[in-house]
């Protein structure tokens, strides 16, 4: 209010006509003018204008703030996607793969009794053929067999179900294996069972 009165008396200064207060009473022409007035004025002028730029400098400063956190956002979501995806990928045949290990599991059966008959051993000849093709078939897909006689006992891959004493081997390595593991990939689809040596 006193800035726009302080105006009002500036303009009527200038055009020369008789000055009136906030009351509406008439003053003289030049008395109510202050210089130190117009300097309060541009000086109110001034701070509001710097609080002004003030303001607009901080809503820049969160927008930009706001748009870089949301590409961040976007960059790590389009990334997490794409991890997603590529696992899926790496992982799709699992449930297939995991359903042709007891044919391996019967055709390695086969080929251990098998072999302590003679009469069998022409068609022991075609089974070894046939678990070695899709043994290989299979690899092609990510999946490797776990197990081996004298390798050393992990836990990791391993599950321990007795122990066996054979003077050939080391102690703490596996003995005997009775159903071979699987791998796929990274990930432990079916730990071997093993007999651990004493």
């Amino acid at each position: 209010m006193r800035r726009h009165t302080m105006q009002s008396y500036m303009r009527a200064a200038q055009a020369g006509e008789e000055l009136q207060d906030e009351n509406g009473e008439s003053r003289p022409d030049q008395e109510g003018l202050n210089p130190d007035g117009e300097e309060a004025l541009a000086a109110e002028d001034a701070e509001a204008a710097a609080e002004q730029s003030q303001v607009e400098a901080r809503i820049k400063a969160e927008v930009e703030e706001l748009r870089l956190r949301s590409a961040a956002e976007m960059d790590n979501f389009k990334k997490r996607l794409n991890r997603e995806h590529q696992e899926q990928m790496r992982y799709a045949a699992e449930k297939v793969l995991s359903d042709l290990l007891p044919t391996l599991d019967n055709l390695d059966l086969a080929l251990q009794y098998g072999s302590k008959h003679e009469a069998c051993k022409d068609m022991l000849q075609g089974v070894a053929m046939t678990r070695k093709l899709l043994l290989e078939a299979v690899t092609k897909h990510g999946l490797t067999p776990l197990g081996e006689e004298g390798e050393e006992f992990s836990p990791e891959v391993h599950e321990a179900v007795g122990f066996e004493a054979r003077p050939d081997l080391a102690p703490g390595v596996v003995a005997r294996v009775l159903q071979r593991g699987y791998k796929l990939g990274d990930r432990l689809l079916r730990p071997a069972k093993v007999m651990i040596n004493q």
